[in-house]
């Protein structure tokens, strides 16, 4: 017996180092081709760890580019719209926990039907949409469908966890005299703030890392975003690697402290939403 629970912890242990290495393979492949030189990138035998540690290719992506102005719209869209995300999904993830109307259910598959229609039905669309709307080109633009196309997911999302909060607490607060809007924002809201977390990271990282949307809107340079700059590295005939691996690089730090600062609110948030959503 024990016999067999040592071999089941052993082979889970390999199992799952497998499975790290896998997983963090790619990262650390992408870290080492950020430092090493552009002769050495194409060097044959593979080389694991480079030769010789350089910057150059941190330094290039702001000497040949806009590099901080590109990370700078992107945190600049991937904020307002996630903030708007996040409050309009709220208001109403609200109504379709309280509430009970005619076509409630009709609104829920809607917004569900809307999350396996492909993205590439309406790109054209839209294109001629913002293209009348004079919005092309702009930061605005961006803001704008990130919102659209977040708000039903995260509408229902929001909705999982107005739901495993009781009724009496904001009725308890409405015979104290709060109106209904008041008592969400006073006693809900402080209650639901892992879950707002967490859908707020999900609409960030969402909005930080879209690029299809991006690459259609955005042809200029002063309002590329990261995606739509790194797109550029890739030429007719060629990849610059170096300089495409260091963008990577810069471009996962923001998210990465994003993550770390509000880990303790979003394992809450994303538990509660496991709990009953």
């Amino acid at each position: 017996m024990h016999r067999e629970h040592l071999g089941w912890r052993t082979g889970r242990a390999i199992v799952l180092t497998l499975f790290l290495a896998f997983a963090i393979f790619p990262l650390y492949w992408i870290i080492i081709t950020s430092l090493k030189g552009q002769k050495e990138i194409f060097s044959l035998p593979i080389q694991y760890w480079p030769e010789q540690v350089t910057l150059i290719n941190y330094l290039e992506i702001f000497q040949i580019s806009h590099f901080q102005v590109y990370i700078w719209n992107s945190f600049l869209v991937s904020l307002v719209a996630s903030a708007m995300v996040v409050f309009i999904s709220m208001l109403g993830g609200y109504v379709l926990a309280r509430f009970s109307f005619t076509g409630k259910r009709q609104v829920m598959f809607g917004f569900l039907v809307t999350q396996m229609i492909p993205m590439f039905i309406g790109m054209a669309p839209l294109y001629m949409m913002m293209s009348k709307m004079h919005i092309l080109n702009s930061l605005f633009s961006l803001m704008l469908i990130y919102t659209v196309m977040l708000i039903p997911f995260c509408t229902i999302i929001m909705s999982g966890f107005f739901q495993r909060i009781p009724n009496a607490l904001e009725e308890a607060a409405m015979m104290d005299g709060c109106s209904r809007l008041s008592a969400l924002f006073r006693v809900i809201v402080p209650i639901m703030l892992p879950g707002i977390a967490a859908t707020f990271i999900f609409a960030f990282v969402q909005c930080w890392n879209e690029l299809i949307m991006a690459v259609l809107f955005i042809d200029e340079e002063p309002v590329k975003t990261i995606p739509v700059a790194m797109n550029a590295f890739i030429k007719k005939y060629d990849i610059e690697w170096g300089a495409m691996s260091a963008a990577t690089v810069l471009s996962v730090i923001p998210t990465m402290l994003l993550f770390a600062f509000c880990q303790k609110y979003l394992v809450e948030g994303l538990t509660q939403g496991a709990v009953k959503g």
